[in-house]
């Protein structure tokens, strides 16, 4: 398997891609509006909630996790989340920046 080079990629390209990657399957984007609607710690079961088993939730909470989207805090026995609000606005400024750029010459082709 190949490597990703992102070596060759500006920063900024690098942080884009790595938002980009929170969206690109619906189990995070369904975690991340779960999270969105409670609006606060959420310590239930996302398994009934989203309705894939036990370790894909944990795979797809991990990579949010990783991405500094969410976090987690450990009360009793279960993990609570919910999403980082500093790395949100992070997100969403690096997003907006990159998606709000114009086509310069929209009939070009």
């Amino acid at each position: 398997m190949g490597l990703a080079k992102t070596e060759i990629f500006t920063d900024e390209q690098n942080i884009i891609s790595l938002f980009a990657k929170a969206f690109s399957h619906p189990a995070r984007v369904a975690i991340l509006q779960k999270l969105f609607v409670i609006d606060t710690c959420y310590c239930g079961d996302l398994v009934s909630e989203i309705g894939l088993a036990q370790p894909t939730i944990s795979q797809h909470l991990k990579e949010l996790k990783q991405l500094g989207l969410i976090k987690g805090n450990v009360e009793g026995t279960s993990v609570c989340y919910c999403i980082d609000p500093e790395k949100w606005q992070e997100m969403k400024e690096v997003m907006l920046e990159f998606l709000n750029q114009d086509i310069p010459k929209p009939d070009c082709c």
